[in-house]
């Protein structure tokens, strides 16, 4: 089952500018993108809260629960509301203790935490998953072009997952860790599975590539560059990690086992 955020609530306003140049002044309108506050709230008790762009805030809350540790499988999900005062209630069959221990990351807003728990320990085993380069060209085009809200405000982060030939999810928001939250809560909540690959407009930085791993996707893949602590945790956890993604390109940081091309299927072939 493929999800792909939906646009029936308004993501953006338009706000007329001064365009000045040394020799000319003129007015245009320009799109801007919706940043919204919202908590999020775990069998009744908040958690957190983050500003995001007002859409797929059911899969988002339930990805912001597993990026802080309190959620970790689809089962334990039950129902999830997004209710007018601001709030996304994620009621679920797991106990809420006291807030856990967390480290302040790379991101902003609520976001930019990660349960110390996730950090540590052993990493399950990935999905088993390869993707070739026709899939590959597609899936970078088709996500970047599945929206013009890049295009529109230049203020948004796309993220994807890629499984069986086709997309199978699609989100953006104004925060990078929002849009990947966003992608995992739609796993959580079975829309998909972990077994495919996931790319982000956005750095792959610490808790990106943290994430996605334990989750148990396979094939981690970004626009632009990963850091240092980003490459180690693809080490640890034996993930694909793949930056400066382009269709007939990628530079691959950890095990490149998993991108197959016509060189790498002429040796397993052989």
């Amino acid at each position: 089952m493929s999800t792909t955020q939906s646009r029936s609530t308004p993501l953006t306003i338009t706000h007329t500018t001064t365009i000045i140049t040394p020799g000319s002044s003129h007015e245009q309108d320009e799109q801007l993108a919706i940043e919204t506050p919202y908590s999020i709230a775990l069998n009744d008790k908040t958690i957190g809260s983050s500003m995001v762009l007002p859409v797929g805030l059911e899969e988002f809350g339930v990805g912001f629960l597993f990026g802080q540790g309190y959620i970790k499988k689809p089962e334990e999900v039950k129902e999830v509301y997004v209710c007018p005062d601001g709030r996304i209630a994620v009621y679920a069959d797991v106990d809420v203790t006291e807030p856990k221990e967390v480290i302040i990351t790379s991101g902003c807003g609520g976001t930019g935490k990660i349960s110390k728990e996730m950090l540590e320990g052993a990493f399950e085993p990935l999905q088993n998953y390869t993707i070739t380069f026709p899939e590959i060209r597609s899936f970078i085009r088709q996500t970047l072009n599945t929206s013009s809200l890049g295009q529109d405000t230049h203020c948004v982060h796309g993220c994807a997952l890629w499984q069986d030939g086709k997309m199978q999810a699609f989100f953006e928001d104004v925060g990078r860790h929002n849009a990947v939250d966003k992608v995992l809560g739609a796993i959580l909540l079975g829309k998909a599975t972990a077994r495919g690959a996931i790319y982000t407009t956005g750095r792959l930085t610490s808790d990106m590539v943290l994430k996605c791993a334990r989750i148990g996707i396979p094939i981690i893949m970004s626009r632009t560059a990963p850091s240092s602590l980003g490459m180690a945790i693809a080490r640890r956890s034996g993930a694909t990690l793949a930056a400066y993604a382009r269709p007939d390109r990628l530079n691959i940081f950890n095990n490149p086992s998993r991108i197959v091309n016509q060189v790498n299927r002429l040796k397993a072939e052989g």
